[in-house]
């Protein structure tokens, strides 16, 4: 008989807190067919289905009911006693930037298991745009900092890259030649200007109907059809499509995710959290 093994389990507590395939994969940074296999696998060593499958998505069956606390006494006692007999505990306070406007749900997720891998780091935690932080580390007001830009700096390590595209509700019926209605963020921000490019190589007119200073702001725009907007292809969904090459748009950049931090000292927490942020984006990638 096979036996249960943790990573088995945390997925499949990770699916049955997000509710569906596809979200739990993004907590635990895997693949949705990745996540599926072990949901698979788990089952055939169980010999009963963990989950009943219907047209709204996923719910518990009777045998998922009861593999429930078993999972979390499991990963928690796990988790327990990597900490403990772990030789290194990082200590101090870590004041950390991310971005409201990028992967909100998978940073939140690396945080949370930072936060219980290194139960003595203090994290002072600030999610805004990504255009302050720069700023904000070279004031020393953040130690770290996870944003996006077009072109990375000397100090900015490359983590993720996110190609843009614009991109209209599946349901609308906008027509190339008529007065396009935009959605843009209302920050002055490589976004912003990169969108105002793109509109301006069409030479056709158009106009400004909504403005936001978040990616979830101009994606409630689009999806209920009242604009186009330029957005990253991770934030597309069965909503949303990319607008037809008839209507001419210019070149979109690719947006890029980086980890900065402040001009000090490299302190163990703000390596301890870089490695975990790196880590996190580069297992998403390979899975």
């Amino acid at each position: 008989m096979e036996n249960l093994d943790s990573d088995l389990l945390r997925t499949f507590l990770a699916v049955a807190d997000a509710g569906s395939i596809t979200d739990g994969a993004d907590q635990i940074h895997r693949s949705q067919s990745a996540t599926s296999l072990q949901i698979k696998r788990l089952e055939i060593i169980v010999g009963k289905a963990v989950f009943l499958r219907h047209g709204r998505g996923i719910e518990l069956s009777a045998a998922g009911r009861a593999l429930i606390p078993v999972a979390r006494d499991v990963t928690a006692r796990l988790d327990l006693a990597l900490r403990e007999i772990s030789a290194e505990t990082v200590q101090g306070r870590l004041r950390l930037g991310v971005p409201d406007d990028h992967g909100k749900e998978r940073l939140a997720r690396i945080i949370a298991d930072f936060a219980r891998q290194h139960p003595h780091v203090e994290l002072d935690v600030t999610c805004a745009m990504s255009t302050v932080f720069p700023e904000a580390l070279k004031k020393r007001h953040l130690d770290l900092a996870v944003y996006e830009v077009e072109t990375p700096g000397p100090n900015e390590e490359l983590i993720y890259e996110d190609p843009t595209c614009w991109v209209v509700s599946a349901q609308a019926s906008f027509s190339p030649d008529d007065r396009l209605p935009v959605a843009l963020f209302d920050h002055a921000c490589w976004w912003r200007d990169a969108a105002i490019r793109s509109l301006d190589a069409r030479r056709k007119p158009y106009r400004l109907v909504y403005s936001s200073q978040s990616v979830s702001g101009v994606v409630a725009a689009v999806e209920a059809g009242v604009a186009v907007g330029l957005l990253g292809r991770s934030s597309l969904h069965s909503g949303l499509a990319v607008a037809r090459s008839d209507f001419g748009f210019g070149p979109t950049p690719t947006s890029k995710l980086v980890i900065s931090t402040c001009e000090t000292d490299v302190t163990a927490p703000m390596a301890a959290m870089r490695r975990s942020i790196r880590n996190a984006f580069m297992d998403g990638a390979a899975n």
